[in-house]
């Protein structure tokens, strides 16, 4: 999140489903960590109504050398966190 905006209500489940995303593609491994700080991401459209939108969290993992950005993809449901989205991009210059 920016510094001085209030924290996203789904952080902390984002935080969680940012590590559980990490071990589903790579596997347990004791050097994995996630970023403690987030960024909101500008809302992207519901693909199936134009006029709903879902909030985009950035968060960032490592395992040893390895970098990943994830994103994590949520509804604007007041009080709740569905997970409707996640990508995973590893962070190389090719």
């Amino acid at each position: 999140m920016a510094y001085g905006a209030p924290a996203h209500h789904c952080s902390s489940a984002a935080t969680e489903q940012a590590k559980k995303l990490l071990v589903f593609h790579f596997g347990p491994d004791d050097r994995m960590e996630v970023s403690k700080s987030m960024r909101k991401l500008a809302p992207m459209q519901n693909p199936a109504n134009k006029k709903q939108l879902f909030d985009v969290l950035e968060v960032w993992g490592y395992i040893a050398k390895g970098q990943y950005r994830m994103r994590l993809i949520y509804a604007r449901l007041p009080g709740e966190c569905v997970l409707m989205g996640q990508e995973i991009m590893e962070s190389a210059d090719l």
